[in-house]
């Protein structure tokens, strides 16, 4: 063997050792730079350390994770979970201090949401742009300070929610707010900030304050559409306010583009007399003016939407549904949506020719029976409260509720758009609404729901609320507005629950006003509804299916303006050990059922606690519910039920009452 074959053959495997020798280095660091990744309990550690120690902190245990993998509930209190990870902070009212460490936070990938409410922060605001996919942030009721540079926020495309009100922050208002395309909600209310407002370039505002601060001049167009008291206790003017009075100095420029224009009009003004001249002296426009007044009602007998369903809301049915030159009007602004393919399809004049029986009017609008001529007896409610709902925005959220199926809600079918109104159609229930069956009856000398059947009633509304949470994760309030006037029986007194999942498209002034998502103790104090907003509105119901009491007449009825159905049962409960009082009179129970009854009256009353650390979560409270039987001792669950006597009288009732029932 030659020495040049030997030192090649050395040389190469000398190359394989030292390419094999890299690999291992390459290896061996990724390894440790995987292993030296922070946990999510190390950073939440490190992120506490920052802030003042306090029992807000106190079961955060290193051993245990945050979030429950398996189950999607927190470990650690005052954490969020979302998914089984770490997707907010909720330290509020624990009187905290110190440093906010975002350095630390932006390690959670999931990191979502932060609110701080209530606590004595001090000094500048964070750098919050280190936190790019935030999309809340509740700084309210502190004491921070100072200016507030356009590179604390800059970059945040994700945020929706900023509320830094009651804090004493100085200087003018940073411009980019007007830039984050996502802002809907800022609350600045109550500061020290200065100068003229920035534009507001965002297409949804839903709520957002600038009151008593010192702001000075016009309000911007883009915030023209709040109400007057968003900027009271300003130097403000024009928009909601009072036009703005003060006179600007007239530059000699101004006032000669200003005769230009002047000119340009009356010029433009002649051109058109002209052009208007020359056509009404048209043959084939004399003849066509001829036929339009020979025709009956003339050019105004053009029909729309609106004014066919203001005929049925006065009980007319409208006729056939044409324009003045004999056709149906243009497809296009008649035009349906369905949302489930096995419906048989209608457009929306055989809507209006259909037979109408105005079943009521609620808060949201009128709602009507319409039998169509083809067969299917449909239910269309109208809405007037919803003009801020931009089309793409409203037809997004009506495919995702269009996505939605069990059987304990009540389907929307189809829906119908228009900037000034909109229609949601849902199939015709043939029963009447549970607030008949707990409150009508009575007025009719009919006999009141059983026991078994209200316990049915509460299993089948607890499975609808839980299929809406786990289908809806991104909705706070995945219900929003419950109520027993919103839950429908079906002949097998299955409950179906209707008017879910429309806090996203309801105008934010009538949904503060009316929707019982914002009358929940949590908006009342802090302005705020959360995912345990429906479990309060849930055990409300809870009491009032066992109670026979109207949870929304009980204030006026009650003991002052503290005092709510929950406050009430809990009085009883303790003033009366037997309890006896407590249950509405006409249930009819069945043998040994008492202390079933009393299980669930404990699961409302756990609903409806205002601490919401100890409110149960809406999985719980299903777990809880599916635990109390027909009577003690009876290990089989409480299947289909409904007396002959019930059914009889519920068929007895008017249809007036049957999908909108009462109006509460």
């Amino acid at each position: 063997m030659s020495a040049a074959y030997r030192y090649s053959n050395h040389n190469r495997h000398h190359n394989y050792q030292h390419r094999l020798l890299l690999l291992i280095l390459l290896l061996a660091a990724a390894v440790v730079s995987a292993s030296s990744g922070s946990s999510e309990a190390e950073i939440l550690l490190r992120f506490s350390k920052s802030l003042s120690e306090n029992d807000a902190f106190s079961n955060w245990n290193p051993n245990v994770p945050p979030c429950d993998k398996k189950t999607d509930n927190n470990n650690w209190e005052n954490v969020i979970c979302e998914n089984g990870f770490v997707f907010g902070l909720r330290l509020e009212n624990k009187g905290l201090s110190g440093t906010i460490d975002v350095e630390a936070l932006k390690e959670l990938a999931n990191f979502r949401t932060i609110s701080l409410i209530n606590n004595n922060f001090e000094g500048p605001l964070p750098i919050m742009s280190k936190l790019a996919g935030l999309k809340t942030a509740y700084f309210s009721n502190n004491k921070f300070s100072g200016q507030i540079d356009n590179s604390v926020f800059e970059g945040m495309h994700w945020l929706k929610k900023l509320h830094i009100a009651n804090n004493q922050f100085t200087g003018k208002v940073p411009s980019i707010f007007g830039q984050l395309p996502k802002l809907t909600e800022l609350r600045l209310e109550n500061n020290k900030f200065e100068g003229q407002l920035p534009d507001f370039n965002q297409e949804r505002i839903m709520d957002m304050n600038f009151s008593n601060n010192s702001f000075v001049g016009p309000v911007p167009r883009g915030l023209s559409s709040l109400k007057a008291s968003s900027f009271e206790g300003n130097d403000l003017c024009d928009g909601p306010l009072s036009k703005c009075t003060s006179e600007p100095k007239i530059a000699l420029w101004t006032i000669i583009l200003v005769v230009i224009a002047v000119a340009a009009a009356i010029a433009a003004i002649i051109v058109v007399i002209v052009i208007l001249r020359q056509r009404k002296q048209t043959p084939e426009t004399e003849a066509r003016s001829v036929a339009a007044n020979n025709s009956p009602g003339g050019a105004t007998h053009q029909k729309t939407p609106s004014a066919d369903l203001d005929k049925m809301e006065q009980g007319q049915v409208p006729g056939p549904d044409r324009s003045p030159e004999g056709g149906k009007r243009p497809e296009q602004a008649q035009k349906i949506q369905f949302l489930k393919d096995d419906t048989e399809k209608f457009d929306l004049p055989d809507l209006l020719k259909a037979s109408a029986e105005i079943l009521g009017s609620g808060i949201f609008g009128s709602t009507y029976k319409a039998a169509l001529s083809t067969g299917p007896v449909m239910v269309v409610k109208r809405f007037r409260q919803m003009n801020n709902v931009g089309k793409e925005d409203f037809h997004e959220h009506m495919r995702r509720l269009g996505r939605l199926s069990h059987k304990n809600l009540l389907p929307v079918v189809a829906f119908y758009y228009r900037k000034e109104e909109k229609l949601l159609v849902s199939e015709y229930v043939n029963n009447v609404s549970l607030a008949v069956h707990l409150h009508g009856n009575k007025s009719r000398g009919q006999p009141g729901l059983d026991w078994p059947a209200r316990l049915k009633i509460v299993k089948g509304v607890a499975k609808g609320l839980l299929y809406l949470y786990n289908e809806l994760p991104s909705l706070t309030a995945p219900h929003g507005h419950l109520k027993s006037s919103n839950v429908l029986l079906n002949e097998s007194y299955e409950p179906l629950l209707t008017d879910y999942a429309l806090l996203p498209v309801v105008n934010l002034e009538h949904a503060q006003e009316h929707m019982i998502a914002y009358k929940s103790p949590e908006f009342k104090h802090s302005g705020r509804i959360t995912r345990k907003t429906d479990v309060w509105t849930f055990g409300v119901l809870i009491l009032e299916i066992l109670t026979g009491k109207f949870p929304s007449n009980f204030l006026q009825q009650g003991k002052g303006s503290d005092t709510d159905l929950a406050t009430w049962v809990r009085s009883v409960v303790n003033e009366d050990s037997s309890n006896v009082d407590v249950f509405e009179k006409d249930m009819r129970g069945t043998r040994n059922s008492e202390g079933e009854m009393m299980k669930l009256l404990n699961i409302g009353l756990s609903c409806c606690e205002l601490d919401m650390d100890k409110r149960f979560d809406m999985k719980e409270a299903m777990e809880r519910i599916e635990e109390v039987k027909e009577r003690e001792g009876d290990d089989d669950f409480y299947s289909s039920y409904a007396s002959e006597a019930d059914m009889r009288s519920s068929r007895g009732l008017s249809d007036d009452f049957s999908q909108v029932s009462l109006n509460i």
